[in-house]
């Protein structure tokens, strides 16, 4: 029987900035179709390791394979959808032509379309033609995401999607990304709240200084159990 295809391998993933080590020796294989949740302190490496396997910077040492391995590196970032800390929505636009821009430089077929379909999705319909500028952090979040997603990625990276949103916004966007995963997509989510990682992902890493100091899949995942271990690593790794 044939193991699924790989969405992300990495093999041995540095990344120095000058004498700073940010990310040292990081092994990881993530299943096409599932989540994984990415944990650790401020500092861990977390960020840096999302915007390599974005396509945003390049490793200094180690191997790093998204997508098929074949393609070449601007059809395999293709393939991924990347909402960081900074939302990339330009704020005079409105949240539907921050939608129809992104998809005509992805090369999206029917832009318009897809920026409807994806404003429904998200809830945002009632808000389409109002300035990305004027949105309460919830909605840039919604709006941000949506633009993630509109060249229908494969693999889809987000880092503390839920830092700042209230509890009735967070839990909206807790069924969201699970319908996303429920759809088959690669969900790489970087998180501080260990109970979102437990109820949304297949299997966590915890960073501590650059480097993998847990992982954590099946069972181990449960809350309670994840928190304990979470925290053990990352005083070992102090």
């Amino acid at each position: 029987m044939s193991r699924p295809a790989a969405a992300i391998a990495a093999r041995g993933l540095s990344k120095r900035f000058g004498p700073v080590v940010a990310l040292q020796g990081v092994d990881l294989d993530v299943t096409a179709g599932t989540a994984l949740a990415v944990l650790g302190p401020n500092g861990a490496g977390k960020s840096t390791l999302l915007r390599l396997l974005a396509g945003l910077s390049r490793p200094t040492s180690g191997s790093l394979e998204v997508g098929n391995a074949r393609q070449s590196r601007s059809a395999a970032r293709g393939q991924v959808g990347y909402a960081g800390h900074a939302t990339f929505l330009y704020p005079t636009l409105t949240a539907r032509e921050n939608l129809i821009f992104a998809a005509r430089l992805y090369g999206v077929a029917d832009p318009s379309a897809r920026a409807d379909v994806l404003l429904e999705e998200q809830g945002l319909t009632a808000v389409a033609e109002r300035p990305a500028g004027g949105f309460s952090r919830g909605m840039a979040q919604r709006l941000a995401i949506a633009r993630a997603l509109v060249h229908d990625p494969a693999v889809v990276l987000l880092d503390e999607p839920f830092a700042g949103l209230d509890r009735s916004s967070a839990e909206q966007l807790k069924l969201r990304l699970a319908r996303l995963s429920a759809a088959g997509r690669t969900l790489i989510l970087v998180t501080h709240e260990l109970s979102i990682a437990s109820a949304l992902a297949d299997a966590a890493i915890v960073l501590a200084r650059g480097s993998v100091v847990h992982r954590a899949e099946g069972a181990a995942l449960e809350a309670s159990v994840l928190d304990a271990a979470y925290l053990a690593a990352v005083e070992a790794a102090a």
